[in-house]
Protein backbone atom coordinates (compact mmCIF):
# COMPACT_ATOMS: atom_id res chain seq x y z
CA UNK A 1 0.00 0.00 0.00
CA UNK A 2 1.53 3.52 -0.97
CA UNK A 3 0.99 6.45 0.76
CA UNK A 4 0.55 10.17 -0.60
CA UNK A 5 1.78 12.63 2.12
CA UNK A 6 0.90 15.67 0.80
CA UNK A 7 3.62 18.16 2.61
CA UNK A 8 6.18 16.97 4.21
CA UNK A 9 5.49 17.70 8.02
CA UNK A 10 7.67 19.88 10.25
CA UNK A 11 7.67 18.24 13.60
CA UNK A 12 9.05 19.34 17.20
CA UNK A 13 8.31 15.80 19.59
CA UNK A 14 6.11 14.93 17.24
CA UNK A 15 4.12 17.73 17.64
CA UNK A 16 2.98 18.85 13.81
CA UNK A 17 3.88 22.73 13.41
CA UNK A 18 2.70 22.80 9.60
CA UNK A 19 -0.77 21.07 8.92
CA UNK A 20 -0.37 17.61 7.55
CA UNK A 21 -2.94 15.65 5.83
CA UNK A 22 -2.58 11.80 4.23
CA UNK A 23 -4.08 10.54 1.12
CA UNK A 24 -3.68 7.24 0.58
CA UNK A 25 -4.00 6.26 -3.00
CA UNK A 26 -4.10 8.52 -6.13
CA UNK A 27 -7.01 7.79 -6.81
CA UNK A 28 -8.83 9.01 -3.28
CA UNK A 29 -11.04 11.90 -2.99
CA UNK A 30 -10.49 12.33 0.73
CA UNK A 31 -7.38 12.64 3.24
CA UNK A 32 -7.07 12.25 6.86
CA UNK A 33 -5.88 15.29 9.17
CA UNK A 34 -2.58 14.36 11.08
CA UNK A 35 -1.87 16.62 13.32
CA UNK A 36 -2.37 15.47 16.77
CA UNK A 37 -4.69 18.93 17.68
CA UNK A 38 -6.46 18.66 14.51
CA UNK A 39 -7.00 22.17 12.34
CA UNK A 40 -8.63 24.77 12.91
CA UNK A 41 -11.13 26.31 10.22
CA UNK A 42 -9.43 29.10 7.89
CA UNK A 43 -5.62 26.41 7.92
CA UNK A 44 -4.50 26.02 4.32
CA UNK A 45 -2.28 23.46 3.06
CA UNK A 46 1.20 24.39 0.97
CA UNK A 47 -1.01 23.46 -2.22
CA UNK A 48 -4.15 25.95 -1.42
CA UNK A 49 -6.58 23.46 0.12
CA UNK A 50 -7.98 25.78 2.73
CA UNK A 51 -10.37 24.38 5.49
CA UNK A 52 -13.70 25.38 5.85
CA UNK A 53 -14.35 23.97 9.06
CA UNK A 54 -12.03 22.51 12.09
CA UNK A 55 -11.29 18.86 11.57
CA UNK A 56 -9.75 16.72 14.48
CA UNK A 57 -7.11 14.66 13.68
CA UNK A 58 -7.77 11.17 11.70
CA UNK A 59 -10.87 12.76 10.56
CA UNK A 60 -11.44 13.11 6.78
CA UNK A 61 -11.51 16.25 4.65
CA UNK A 62 -13.27 16.74 1.31
CA UNK A 63 -10.51 17.41 -1.79
CA UNK A 64 -13.23 17.94 -3.84
CA UNK A 65 -16.40 19.15 -3.91
CA UNK A 66 -18.88 16.05 -3.07
CA UNK A 67 -22.78 16.69 -5.01
CA UNK A 68 -25.31 13.67 -3.40
CA UNK A 69 -24.81 10.80 -5.03
CA UNK A 70 -20.92 11.17 -5.70
CA UNK A 71 -18.40 8.48 -4.84
CA UNK A 72 -16.02 9.10 -1.52
CA UNK A 73 -13.32 7.05 -2.23
CA UNK A 74 -10.50 6.32 -0.11
CA UNK A 75 -7.47 3.42 -0.36
CA UNK A 76 -8.66 3.78 -3.89
CA UNK A 77 -11.98 2.13 -3.13
CA UNK A 78 -15.91 3.62 -2.77
CA UNK A 79 -16.04 3.93 0.76
CA UNK A 80 -19.58 5.30 0.71
CA UNK A 81 -21.57 8.13 -1.60
CA UNK A 82 -22.22 11.62 -0.29
CA UNK A 83 -26.04 12.51 0.89
CA UNK A 84 -25.63 15.98 0.75
CA UNK A 85 -23.49 18.27 -0.73
CA UNK A 86 -19.84 18.95 1.04
CA UNK A 87 -17.39 21.58 0.17
CA UNK A 88 -13.89 21.43 -0.52
CA UNK A 89 -12.13 21.22 2.51
CA UNK A 90 -15.45 20.20 4.58
CA UNK A 91 -15.49 17.79 6.75
CA UNK A 92 -16.58 14.38 6.45
CA UNK A 93 -18.22 12.47 9.21
CA UNK A 94 -20.21 9.28 9.01
CA UNK A 95 -23.55 10.96 8.82
CA UNK A 96 -22.34 12.38 5.32
CA UNK A 97 -22.12 8.67 3.75
CA UNK A 98 -24.54 6.34 2.76
CA UNK A 99 -22.99 2.79 3.00
CA UNK A 100 -22.50 1.05 -0.44
CA UNK A 101 -24.00 -2.41 -1.13
CA UNK A 102 -21.02 -4.96 0.11
CA UNK A 103 -19.68 -7.24 -2.95
CA UNK A 104 -21.64 -9.80 -4.16
CA UNK A 105 -19.94 -13.07 -3.12
CA UNK A 106 -21.35 -15.00 -6.57
CA UNK A 107 -19.15 -12.43 -8.57
CA UNK A 108 -16.09 -12.53 -7.07
CA UNK A 109 -12.92 -13.35 -8.90
CA UNK A 110 -11.24 -16.63 -7.48
CA UNK A 111 -7.30 -17.33 -7.43
CA UNK A 112 -6.49 -14.56 -10.53
CA UNK A 113 -3.77 -12.09 -8.98
CA UNK A 114 -1.78 -14.59 -7.05
CA UNK A 115 1.24 -12.87 -5.88
CA UNK A 116 4.41 -14.84 -6.73
CA UNK A 117 6.59 -16.45 -3.59
CA UNK A 118 7.77 -13.78 -1.99
CA UNK A 119 11.82 -14.65 -1.42
CA UNK A 120 12.73 -17.28 1.51
CA UNK A 121 14.17 -15.08 4.87
CA UNK A 122 16.72 -17.89 5.95
CA UNK A 123 18.10 -18.36 9.06
CA UNK A 124 15.78 -16.61 10.98
CA UNK A 125 15.61 -18.18 14.81
CA UNK A 126 13.96 -18.25 18.26
CA UNK A 127 14.56 -19.76 21.37
CA UNK A 128 11.35 -21.77 22.09
CA UNK A 129 10.17 -24.67 23.80
CA UNK A 130 9.61 -28.14 21.66
CA UNK A 131 6.70 -30.70 22.93
CA UNK A 132 6.31 -34.01 22.31
CA UNK A 133 3.72 -33.46 19.62
CA UNK A 134 5.71 -31.61 17.49
CA UNK A 135 4.42 -27.98 18.72
CA UNK A 136 7.17 -25.48 19.71
CA UNK A 137 5.53 -22.97 22.36
CA UNK A 138 6.73 -19.48 23.07
CA UNK A 139 6.14 -19.76 27.24
CA UNK A 140 6.07 -22.58 29.81
CA UNK A 141 2.60 -22.46 31.53
CA UNK A 142 0.91 -25.28 33.54
CA UNK A 143 -2.83 -24.70 32.32
CA UNK A 144 -6.07 -26.31 33.91
CA UNK A 145 -8.57 -26.79 31.94
CA UNK A 146 -12.20 -26.40 33.26
CA UNK A 147 -15.50 -28.09 31.23
CA UNK A 148 -17.91 -26.10 32.77
CA UNK A 149 -18.27 -22.85 34.23
CA UNK A 150 -19.47 -24.45 37.38
CA UNK A 151 -16.02 -25.24 38.37
CA UNK A 152 -14.43 -21.97 37.40
CA UNK A 153 -14.52 -20.19 40.98
CA UNK A 154 -12.95 -23.30 42.42
CA UNK A 155 -10.18 -23.75 40.11
CA UNK A 156 -9.78 -20.02 40.21
CA UNK A 157 -8.75 -20.28 44.27
CA UNK A 158 -7.11 -23.26 43.37
CA UNK A 159 -4.78 -21.29 41.14
CA UNK A 160 -4.03 -18.57 43.81
CA UNK A 161 -2.87 -21.52 46.23
CA UNK A 162 -0.69 -22.84 43.62
CA UNK A 163 1.24 -19.44 42.51
CA UNK A 164 1.59 -18.78 46.02
CA UNK A 165 2.75 -22.32 47.30
CA UNK A 166 4.01 -23.88 44.85
CA UNK A 167 5.22 -22.17 41.96
CA UNK A 168 8.18 -20.62 43.80
CA UNK A 169 9.94 -23.76 43.63
CA UNK A 170 9.53 -23.95 39.81
CA UNK A 171 11.76 -21.38 38.64
CA UNK A 172 11.71 -22.60 34.72
CA UNK A 173 7.35 -22.13 34.67
CA UNK A 174 5.86 -18.81 33.67
CA UNK A 175 3.20 -18.93 34.65
CA UNK A 176 -0.32 -20.86 36.10
CA UNK A 177 -3.08 -20.05 34.22
CA UNK A 178 -7.02 -21.67 34.46
CA UNK A 179 -8.90 -22.23 31.44
CA UNK A 180 -11.97 -20.91 32.27
CA UNK A 181 -15.15 -19.88 29.93
CA UNK A 182 -18.92 -19.42 30.07
CA UNK A 183 -19.65 -22.90 28.41
CA UNK A 184 -20.29 -26.40 28.69
CA UNK A 185 -24.09 -26.69 30.07
CA UNK A 186 -27.15 -25.21 29.58
CA UNK A 187 -26.41 -25.38 25.64
CA UNK A 188 -27.83 -27.45 23.01
CA UNK A 189 -24.55 -29.35 22.61
CA UNK A 190 -25.44 -31.57 19.41
CA UNK A 191 -27.12 -28.42 17.66
CA UNK A 192 -25.36 -27.18 14.49
CA UNK A 193 -22.58 -24.77 15.44
CA UNK A 194 -22.32 -26.20 19.24
CA UNK A 195 -19.10 -28.02 17.93
CA UNK A 196 -17.31 -24.58 17.22
CA UNK A 197 -16.61 -23.57 21.19
CA UNK A 198 -15.86 -27.64 21.72
CA UNK A 199 -13.31 -27.49 19.33
CA UNK A 200 -11.96 -24.01 20.20
CA UNK A 201 -11.38 -25.51 24.01
CA UNK A 202 -10.22 -28.33 23.27
CA UNK A 203 -7.30 -27.04 21.01
CA UNK A 204 -6.37 -24.33 23.48
CA UNK A 205 -6.46 -27.10 26.45
CA UNK A 206 -3.64 -29.05 24.27
CA UNK A 207 -1.88 -25.28 23.74
CA UNK A 208 1.69 -25.45 22.81
CA UNK A 209 2.90 -23.10 25.52
CA UNK A 210 1.12 -25.85 28.40
CA UNK A 211 3.59 -28.72 26.60
CA UNK A 212 0.39 -30.22 24.84
CA UNK A 213 -0.41 -31.83 27.91
CA UNK A 214 -3.68 -30.64 29.66
CA UNK A 215 -4.61 -30.95 33.80
CA UNK A 216 -8.44 -31.11 33.24
CA UNK A 217 -11.13 -30.25 36.31
CA UNK A 218 -14.70 -31.55 35.08
CA UNK A 219 -17.76 -30.93 38.01
CA UNK A 220 -18.88 -34.33 36.33
CA UNK A 221 -22.46 -33.80 35.27
CA UNK A 222 -22.37 -31.38 32.74
CA UNK A 223 -22.89 -31.86 29.13
CA UNK A 224 -19.09 -31.10 27.99
CA UNK A 225 -17.67 -34.42 29.17
CA UNK A 226 -13.67 -34.18 29.12
CA UNK A 227 -14.40 -37.36 26.62
CA UNK A 228 -16.34 -34.79 24.41
CA UNK A 229 -13.75 -31.70 25.03
CA UNK A 230 -10.71 -34.27 24.26
CA UNK A 231 -11.61 -37.46 22.49
CA UNK A 232 -9.17 -39.91 21.92
CA UNK A 233 -7.25 -38.87 25.15
CA UNK A 234 -6.49 -41.06 27.98
CA UNK A 235 -8.05 -39.26 30.72
CA UNK A 236 -7.43 -41.09 34.33
CA UNK A 237 -9.63 -39.44 36.95
CA UNK A 238 -8.28 -38.41 39.94
CA UNK A 239 -8.99 -41.29 42.98
CA UNK A 240 -8.30 -40.59 46.78
CA UNK A 241 -6.95 -44.07 47.63
CA UNK A 242 -5.21 -44.68 44.57
CA UNK A 243 -3.22 -42.07 43.40
CA UNK A 244 -2.60 -42.48 39.86
CA UNK A 245 1.04 -42.83 38.64
CA UNK A 246 2.01 -40.01 36.87
CA UNK A 247 3.55 -41.10 33.71
CA UNK A 248 0.86 -40.40 31.17
CA UNK A 249 -1.12 -37.49 30.45
CA UNK A 250 -3.67 -35.78 30.74
CA UNK A 251 -4.69 -35.74 34.17
CA UNK A 252 -9.00 -35.32 35.43
CA UNK A 253 -10.40 -34.33 38.76
CA UNK A 254 -13.95 -34.59 38.62
CA UNK A 255 -15.30 -32.24 41.59
CA UNK A 256 -19.09 -34.55 41.94
CA UNK A 257 -16.11 -38.09 42.81
CA UNK A 258 -17.44 -39.99 45.85
CA UNK A 259 -13.61 -40.05 46.94
CA UNK A 260 -13.45 -35.84 47.42
CA UNK A 261 -15.38 -35.08 50.22
CA UNK A 262 -15.48 -31.30 51.05
CA UNK A 263 -13.82 -28.44 49.17
CA UNK A 264 -11.13 -29.07 51.08
CA UNK A 265 -10.23 -32.21 49.28
CA UNK A 266 -11.02 -30.93 45.62
CA UNK A 267 -8.22 -27.88 46.35
CA UNK A 268 -6.10 -30.16 47.62
CA UNK A 269 -6.68 -32.79 44.87
CA UNK A 270 -6.28 -30.01 41.94
CA UNK A 271 -2.63 -28.66 44.01
CA UNK A 272 -1.57 -32.83 44.01
CA UNK A 273 -1.89 -32.92 40.27
CA UNK A 274 -0.53 -29.74 40.09
CA UNK A 275 2.81 -30.10 41.66
CA UNK A 276 3.29 -32.87 39.50
CA UNK A 277 3.07 -31.14 36.09
CA UNK A 278 5.30 -28.52 37.62
CA UNK A 279 7.49 -30.65 38.29
CA UNK A 280 7.56 -32.18 34.18
CA UNK A 281 7.17 -28.64 33.24
CA UNK A 282 9.91 -27.41 35.17
CA UNK A 283 12.10 -29.60 32.62
CA UNK A 284 11.65 -28.20 29.67
CA UNK A 285 14.36 -25.70 28.22
CA UNK A 286 14.23 -23.49 25.42
CA UNK A 287 16.00 -24.25 22.41
CA UNK A 288 16.75 -23.16 19.07
CA UNK A 289 13.84 -23.46 17.19
CA UNK A 290 13.46 -21.82 13.09
CA UNK A 291 11.05 -18.92 12.90
CA UNK A 292 9.16 -21.08 10.80
CA UNK A 293 7.39 -22.80 14.53
CA UNK A 294 5.92 -19.22 15.09
CA UNK A 295 2.45 -19.35 14.36
CA UNK A 296 1.42 -15.65 14.80
CA UNK A 297 -2.59 -14.34 14.93
CA UNK A 298 -3.13 -10.71 13.78
CA UNK A 299 -5.86 -8.81 15.42
CA UNK A 300 -7.45 -4.66 15.25
CA UNK A 301 -8.88 -3.42 18.45
CA UNK A 302 -9.94 0.07 18.77
CA UNK A 303 -9.18 0.75 15.45
CA UNK A 304 -9.03 4.70 13.69
CA UNK A 305 -8.75 6.00 10.94
CA UNK A 306 -4.86 5.73 10.82
CA UNK A 307 -4.87 1.85 11.42
CA UNK A 308 -5.12 1.27 7.69
CA UNK A 309 -2.41 3.80 7.36
CA UNK A 310 0.25 3.25 9.85
CA UNK A 311 -0.11 0.20 12.05
CA UNK A 312 -1.58 -1.93 9.60
CA UNK A 313 0.21 -1.89 6.73
CA UNK A 314 3.44 -2.25 9.35
CA UNK A 315 2.11 -5.60 10.56
CA UNK A 316 1.09 -6.44 7.00
CA UNK A 317 5.01 -6.25 6.12
CA UNK A 318 6.18 -7.51 9.20
CA UNK A 319 3.14 -10.70 8.01
CA UNK A 320 5.54 -11.27 4.83
CA UNK A 321 8.59 -11.18 6.86
CA UNK A 322 6.85 -14.28 8.60
CA UNK A 323 6.00 -15.74 5.45
CA UNK A 324 9.16 -15.39 4.43
CA UNK A 325 10.78 -17.22 7.26
CA UNK A 326 8.40 -20.14 6.89
CA UNK A 327 5.97 -19.33 9.82
CA UNK A 328 1.97 -19.74 9.87
CA UNK A 329 0.30 -15.87 10.03
CA UNK A 330 -3.24 -15.79 10.81
CA UNK A 331 -5.75 -12.66 10.17
CA UNK A 332 -9.31 -13.14 10.91
CA UNK A 333 -12.50 -10.91 11.80
CA UNK A 334 -15.10 -11.83 9.20
CA UNK A 335 -17.21 -8.45 9.20
CA UNK A 336 -13.88 -6.15 9.25
CA UNK A 337 -12.90 -8.96 6.06
CA UNK A 338 -16.31 -8.75 4.38
CA UNK A 339 -16.46 -5.59 2.83
CA UNK A 340 -12.42 -6.07 1.44
CA UNK A 341 -13.21 -9.77 0.38
CA UNK A 342 -13.16 -8.52 -3.49
CA UNK A 343 -9.35 -7.78 -2.72
CA UNK A 344 -8.47 -10.94 -1.00
CA UNK A 345 -9.65 -13.75 -3.13
CA UNK A 346 -7.69 -13.25 -6.32
CA UNK A 347 -4.89 -13.00 -4.09
CA UNK A 348 -5.88 -17.14 -2.99
CA UNK A 349 -3.33 -19.65 -4.07
CA UNK A 350 -6.21 -21.58 -5.48
CA UNK A 351 -9.59 -21.62 -6.62
CA UNK A 352 -10.89 -24.05 -4.00
CA UNK A 353 -9.18 -21.77 -1.48
CA UNK A 354 -10.96 -18.90 -2.90
CA UNK A 355 -14.63 -20.41 -2.48
CA UNK A 356 -13.26 -21.83 1.05
CA UNK A 357 -12.91 -17.84 1.54
CA UNK A 358 -16.37 -17.18 0.35
CA UNK A 359 -17.93 -19.80 2.24
CA UNK A 360 -16.66 -18.74 5.51
CA UNK A 361 -18.29 -15.04 4.78
CA UNK A 362 -21.81 -16.10 3.60
CA UNK A 363 -22.13 -18.24 6.80
CA UNK A 364 -21.22 -15.03 8.53
CA UNK A 365 -23.69 -13.16 6.37
CA UNK A 366 -26.31 -15.84 7.16
CA UNK A 367 -25.54 -15.96 10.90
CA UNK A 368 -25.70 -12.04 11.30
CA UNK A 369 -28.91 -12.78 9.07
CA UNK A 370 -30.81 -14.82 11.70
CA UNK A 371 -30.02 -12.48 14.45
CA UNK A 372 -31.53 -9.60 12.80
CA UNK A 373 -28.14 -7.61 12.42
CA UNK A 374 -26.07 -6.75 9.30
CA UNK A 375 -22.89 -5.00 8.73
CA UNK A 376 -23.82 -2.12 9.53
CA UNK A 377 -23.25 -2.87 13.43
CA UNK A 378 -19.84 -2.75 13.04
CA UNK A 379 -18.17 -0.35 13.54
CA UNK A 380 -18.32 1.20 17.12
CA UNK A 381 -18.59 4.88 18.63
CA UNK A 382 -15.11 4.33 19.51
CA UNK A 383 -13.95 3.90 15.69
CA UNK A 384 -16.46 6.70 14.78
CA UNK A 385 -14.84 9.52 17.29
CA UNK A 386 -11.01 7.83 15.59
CA UNK A 387 -12.53 9.04 12.04
CA UNK A 388 -14.03 5.71 10.85
CA UNK A 389 -16.97 6.41 8.94
CA UNK A 390 -18.10 2.63 8.03
CA UNK A 391 -17.37 -0.80 8.20
CA UNK A 392 -16.37 -0.69 4.43
CA UNK A 393 -13.85 2.10 5.66
CA UNK A 394 -12.74 -0.46 8.72
CA UNK A 395 -12.48 -3.68 6.29
CA UNK A 396 -10.64 -1.83 3.79
CA UNK A 397 -7.92 -0.59 6.41
CA UNK A 398 -7.73 -4.04 8.37
CA UNK A 399 -7.27 -6.29 5.54
CA UNK A 400 -3.64 -4.34 5.27
CA UNK A 401 -2.95 -6.28 7.95
CA UNK A 402 -2.50 -9.60 5.84
CA UNK A 403 0.41 -7.85 4.20
CA UNK A 404 1.08 -9.35 0.25
CA UNK A 405 1.29 -12.70 0.60
CA UNK A 406 -1.07 -15.46 -1.06
CA UNK A 407 -3.99 -16.93 1.07
CA UNK A 408 -2.94 -20.34 1.33
CA UNK A 409 -5.84 -21.88 3.74
CA UNK A 410 -8.72 -20.86 5.38
CA UNK A 411 -9.75 -21.98 8.52
CA UNK A 412 -13.55 -22.58 9.59
CA UNK A 413 -14.55 -21.01 13.01
CA UNK A 414 -12.86 -23.37 15.78
CA UNK A 415 -10.44 -24.88 13.39
CA UNK A 416 -7.03 -25.55 14.08
CA UNK A 417 -4.33 -23.88 11.47
CA UNK A 418 -2.32 -26.45 10.31
CA UNK A 419 -0.75 -24.79 7.16
CA UNK A 420 2.30 -22.64 7.26
CA UNK A 421 2.13 -19.45 5.60
CA UNK A 422 -0.85 -16.72 5.01
CA UNK A 423 -4.38 -18.09 6.53
CA UNK A 424 -7.99 -16.97 6.84
CA UNK A 425 -9.00 -18.02 10.11
CA UNK A 426 -12.80 -17.25 10.53
CA UNK A 427 -13.36 -15.61 13.48
CA UNK A 428 -16.16 -12.55 14.80
CA UNK A 429 -14.46 -9.17 14.66
CA UNK A 430 -14.90 -9.23 18.75
CA UNK A 431 -12.12 -8.79 20.16
CA UNK A 432 -12.00 -11.44 23.23
CA UNK A 433 -13.90 -13.82 21.11
CA UNK A 434 -11.10 -13.51 18.00
CA UNK A 435 -8.33 -14.07 20.60
CA UNK A 436 -10.03 -16.94 22.11
CA UNK A 437 -10.58 -18.80 18.72
CA UNK A 438 -7.00 -17.34 17.37
CA UNK A 439 -5.36 -19.16 20.62
CA UNK A 440 -6.80 -22.54 19.16
CA UNK A 441 -3.59 -22.10 17.04
CA UNK A 442 -1.46 -19.33 17.89
CA UNK A 443 1.81 -19.03 19.74
CA UNK A 444 2.30 -15.68 19.66
CA UNK A 445 -0.55 -12.36 19.05
CA UNK A 446 -0.13 -9.01 17.24
CA UNK A 447 -2.65 -6.62 18.56
CA UNK A 448 -2.97 -3.31 16.25
CA UNK A 449 -4.85 -0.58 18.39
CA UNK A 450 -6.16 3.65 17.07
CA UNK A 451 -7.74 4.34 20.54
CA UNK A 452 -5.73 2.20 22.74
CA UNK A 453 -7.10 -0.80 24.78
CA UNK A 454 -5.24 -2.64 27.36
CA UNK A 455 -6.27 -6.27 26.31
CA UNK A 456 -4.12 -8.74 26.53
CA UNK A 457 -4.16 -12.54 26.71
CA UNK A 458 -2.65 -15.03 29.37
CA UNK A 459 -1.92 -18.02 27.25
CA UNK A 460 0.53 -15.98 24.63
CA UNK A 461 2.57 -13.01 24.60
CA UNK A 462 0.78 -10.13 23.12
CA UNK A 463 2.20 -7.32 21.06
CA UNK A 464 1.04 -4.11 20.84
CA UNK A 465 1.10 -1.74 17.64
CA UNK A 466 -0.27 2.09 18.12
CA UNK A 467 -1.69 3.45 14.94
CA UNK A 468 -0.68 7.08 16.26
CA UNK A 469 2.46 8.22 17.90
CA UNK A 470 0.17 10.23 20.67
CA UNK A 471 -1.33 6.96 21.90
CA UNK A 472 2.08 5.46 21.89
CA UNK A 473 3.32 8.82 24.28
CA UNK A 474 0.03 8.81 26.25
CA UNK A 475 0.11 4.74 27.08
CA UNK A 476 3.88 4.88 27.26
CA UNK A 477 3.81 1.51 29.39
CA UNK A 478 1.03 -0.15 27.45
CA UNK A 479 2.21 -0.14 23.61
CA UNK A 480 5.53 -2.33 22.25
CA UNK A 481 5.70 -0.69 19.26
CA UNK A 482 4.85 3.13 17.67
CA UNK A 483 3.91 2.51 13.92
CA UNK A 484 2.59 6.94 14.66
CA UNK A 485 5.92 7.58 13.21
CA UNK A 486 4.79 6.22 10.00
CA UNK A 487 2.49 9.40 9.87
CA UNK A 488 4.98 12.26 10.66
CA UNK A 489 7.25 10.83 8.11
CA UNK A 490 9.67 10.09 11.23
CA UNK A 491 9.76 6.11 9.77
CA UNK A 492 7.97 4.02 6.81
CA UNK A 493 6.08 1.05 6.95
CA UNK A 494 8.93 -1.26 6.20
CA UNK A 495 11.02 0.10 8.73
CA UNK A 496 8.26 -0.28 11.37
CA UNK A 497 7.83 -3.82 9.86
CA UNK A 498 11.05 -5.00 10.29
CA UNK A 499 11.23 -3.80 14.23
CA UNK A 500 8.07 -5.60 14.94
CA UNK A 501 9.19 -8.73 13.01
CA UNK A 502 12.86 -8.46 15.35
CA UNK A 503 10.29 -7.95 18.18
CA UNK A 504 8.15 -10.92 17.71
CA UNK A 505 11.82 -13.50 17.65
CA UNK A 506 12.73 -11.20 21.45
CA UNK A 507 9.33 -12.08 22.77
CA UNK A 508 8.97 -15.48 21.24
CA UNK A 509 12.49 -16.15 23.16
CA UNK A 510 11.86 -14.66 26.31
CA UNK A 511 14.77 -11.97 25.89
CA UNK A 512 11.45 -9.30 25.69
CA UNK A 513 8.54 -8.76 27.75
CA UNK A 514 5.24 -7.30 26.53
CA UNK A 515 3.76 -4.26 28.21
CA UNK A 516 0.70 -6.89 28.71
CA UNK A 517 2.88 -9.13 30.33
CA UNK A 518 4.39 -6.90 32.13
CA UNK A 519 1.69 -5.92 34.03
CA UNK A 520 -0.33 -9.10 33.73
CA UNK A 521 -3.06 -7.78 32.02
CA UNK A 522 -5.25 -10.82 30.74
CA UNK A 523 -8.82 -10.87 29.53
CA UNK A 524 -11.10 -13.59 30.23
CA UNK A 525 -11.47 -16.24 27.31
CA UNK A 526 -14.74 -15.84 25.45
CA UNK A 527 -15.43 -18.31 23.14
CA UNK A 528 -17.92 -18.36 20.04
CA UNK A 529 -20.81 -20.07 20.81
CA UNK A 530 -23.32 -19.73 18.02
CA UNK A 531 -25.35 -22.60 18.86
CA UNK A 532 -28.82 -22.47 20.98
CA UNK A 533 -28.89 -22.29 24.60
CA UNK A 534 -31.25 -24.31 26.70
Amino acid sequence: MGLSVIQRPNCVTLRCVDPLRIQVHSKDNVAIVVNPEGLAAGVAFSDGLKLVESIPQSHKVALKRFAPGDLIIRYGEVIGTANREIPVGGWIREDMLNLPVAPPLDQLALATAVPQPLAPLAGQTFEGYRNADGTVGTKNILGITTTVQCVAPTVDYAVRRIKAELLPRFPNVDDVVAITHTYGCGVAIDAPGAGIPVRTLGHISRHANFGGSPLVVSLGCEKLQPMRLLPGENLRPFNNSTFPIFNEDPYVVRLQDADLRGFGDMISAIMRFAEKRLEELNRRQRTTCPASELNVGLQCGGSDAFSGVTCNPAVGYAADLLVRSGASVMFSEVTEVRDAVHLLTPRCATQDIARDLIREMRWYDEYLGRGGADRSANPTPGNKRGGLSNVVEKALGSVAKAGTSAISMVASHGDKVTAKGLTFAATPASDFICGTQQLASMNMHVFTTGEGTPYGLALVPVVKVSSRTALAERWHDLIDVDAGRIATGQATIESVGWELYRFILDVASGRKKTWADHWGLHNALAPFNPGPVT
